[in-house]
């Protein structure tokens, strides 16, 4: 405690004037309560334009590797294993 007329001790610990610590930049924070806070609720339209790109970059690739001879080769033998199989 200080007396009167002198000047207060210099901050030497981590809170802040309100008494709290700040939070920590890597901490997550608490979600707000419902009906509080940006509301957030769906993707925009670049969102949709890099979800549709990767989907079809993906489509695409998936494509090229199923249509590759070696694999529709080893895709139709298992195809025919399995038709073969006697209950």
């Amino acid at each position: 405690m200080s007396s009167p007329g002198s000047h207060p001790a210099p901050h030497t610990g981590p809170h802040h004037v309100s008494g709290r610590r700040p939070p920590h930049p890597l901490r997550c924070r608490r979600p707000a309560p419902a009906g509080e806070g940006p509301n957030d609720a769906g993707m925009s339209t670049a969102e949709y334009a890099i979800g549709t790109v990767a989907a079809a970059a993906f489509a695409a690739l998936l494509y090229a590797v199923v249509t590759d001879d070696s694999v529709l080769e080893a895709l139709t033998s298992v195809v025919r294993r399995a038709l073969s199989v006697d209950f």
